[in-house]
């Protein structure tokens, strides 16, 4: 069962406020950056405050704002609030702030008293808005500066033109809505349209071209399966690439291993379907067979497919055997490689997999054991000088592995070193020699996933100052 999230105490949501009475107490100018966002709304605004501000001056004189000059009391905002959907409060008097505040709470009427969380029922969030597309980013209060400057980041990253892609897509929904009442297929279609040259004529405004294109791909439309063979990286969700976050967020379907973090969980489409076949030791949910089975099942009845693995899928994660049996299917399929856990885990730890001066070839191992605990390895080719050894799942096996490097040929005080669970905020490193890695496993009770480096490349370790 995957650890639930940290409570936030807030959740954003997206209000209709067309000729809905929005109350704002005060005339300066917090209160105009708050009316200046409700005004594109078309909300009813109404500011009570003695003195206005040049910006709610000129709102008022343009009848954009309903102004009543006077010092505010409980009784004004008393006999308001049946009749309001928000109420924002920003007069440079914080006692009042949250007595008026407080009337709001007591009648449930949601309200904002600005820079004061602890009074609020809701705040405002820091807004990108390109026509109907409207991005918002909150740190519940907490961090305001960040938010504007995760918005700023935000900013950067829109194309020009989305508010007119945004329209095309409104004015094209219902049409497109007739000719696919099948809500999954109607979706696809918008995904293969915004994949495509579709989405940049609509940015571009060339509605006609944009028009075709959706007609085109409507018309060529089937349902069809398809698996994505997705490597998640060694944990950190940073080290996810471009490719898999897009597949993420297109899947109906994902199928997941023990080593898939909640974090990187959290990027995919949240109304997908999520089956977990984890592996681990002693303990298959699902045998690889079913899970073969279950892919060719699923593309069958036109669902695509995630099948999301921790770090590549071809270096012990059996991408090749499911692909193997989805060709054998006859069933499409597409590979995104990821970051391997030797790759990620050695990078994050400071470790080289090689340097000229000592290591020029580099072998990863899996230390998957037999039951009485030995392997079963070419150890006169394993234990060379000049290359790196890297295995990955060789915890319960490690004090055979160390012995076994050292009886074909490598010294006891050849370096290890030990990285529990890498690129993580749980990541621990333990580096030692091939003598001294098994107890130090035992006591500092390392536990699983945990991938062993033997090699001259761990006494060039520097640890690194951002992981």
């Amino acid at each position: 069962m995957q650890p639930t999230s940290p409570k936030t105490g807030w959740f954003p949501i997206v209000l209709r406020m067309e000729d809905a009475h929005v109350l704002v107490i005060g005339g300066g100018n917090v209160a105009a950056n708050k009316v200046q966002l409700l005004v594109q709304t078309g909300a009813r605004i109404e500011v009570l405050s003695s003195d206005l501000c040049d910006e709610l001056r000129i709102l008022a004189e343009k009848k954009e704002i309903a102004h009543q000059a006077l010092d505010v009391t409980a009784a004004d905002v008393r006999v308001r609030l049946p009749h309001c959907r928000l109420v924002y409060i920003a007069t440079n008097d914080k006692a009042l702030n949250r007595s008026l505040a407080t009337l709001c709470l007591e009648a449930n009427v949601p309200v904002c008293s600005v820079d004061d969380p602890g009074f609020s029922s809701f705040i405002t969030p820091a807004l990108s808005i390109r026509g109907e597309v409207q991005i918002a980013v909150s740190t519940g209060g907490a961090a305001p500066v960040l938010a504007r400057r995760l918005r700023a980041r935000i900013e950067e990253l829109l194309p020009a033109g989305l508010n007119k892609l945004a329209a095309f897509m409104q004015n094209a929904r219902l049409p497109l809505r007739d000719k696919l009442p099948d809500p999954s297929e109607r979706r696809r279609v918008w995904e293969s349209f915004l994949d495509g040259k579709g989405q940049k004529l609509a940015l571009e405004g060339k509605t006609e071209q944009a028009t075709q294109e959706l007609n085109r791909l409507t018309e060529g439309h089937r349902q069809q399966g398809e698996v994505w063979l997705v490597g998640a990286g060694p944990g950190d969700p940073d080290l996810l690439t471009l490719a898999a976050l897009r597949l993420m967020q297109d899947a109906d379907t994902v199928l997941y291993d023990n080593l898939v973090s909640p974090d990187i969980l959290n990027y995919v489409r949240r109304d997908a379907e999520r089956v977990f076949v984890g592996k681990q030791r002693n303990h298959h949910t699902l045998p690889q067979q079913d899970i073969n089975a279950e892919l060719i099942r699923r593309a069958k009845a036109g669902e695509r497919v995630l099948r999301l693995k921790g770090g590549d899928p071809f270096i012990f994660g059996r991408g090749g055997e499911e692909m193997e049996a989805l060709v054998d299917a006859g069933v499409s399929f597409r590979i995104i490689p990821g970051i391997s856990a030797a790759n990620g885990c050695a990078a994050y730890a400071g470790i080289p997999l090689t340097h000229r001066d000592c290591a020029q070839a580099c072998l990863f191992l899996t230390g998957h054991a037999r039951a009485d605990g030995t392997l079963e390895l070419a150890w006169e080719k394993i234990a060379l000088h000049g290359q790196t050894i890297v295995i990955y799942m060789g915890l319960n096996a490690l004090p055979s592995l160390c012995q076994q490097l050292q009886a074909h040929g490598l010294p006891a005080d050849w370096p290890a070193a030990l990285i529990e669970h890498g690129t993580t905020p749980r990541q621990r490193v333990f580096t030692g020699t091939l003598s001294s890695l098994p107890e130090t496993s035992v006591t500092h009770k390392v536990t699983s996933p945990a991938l062993v480096i033997i090699g001259e490349v761990v006494r060039h370790r520097v640890v690194p100052l951002h992981p």
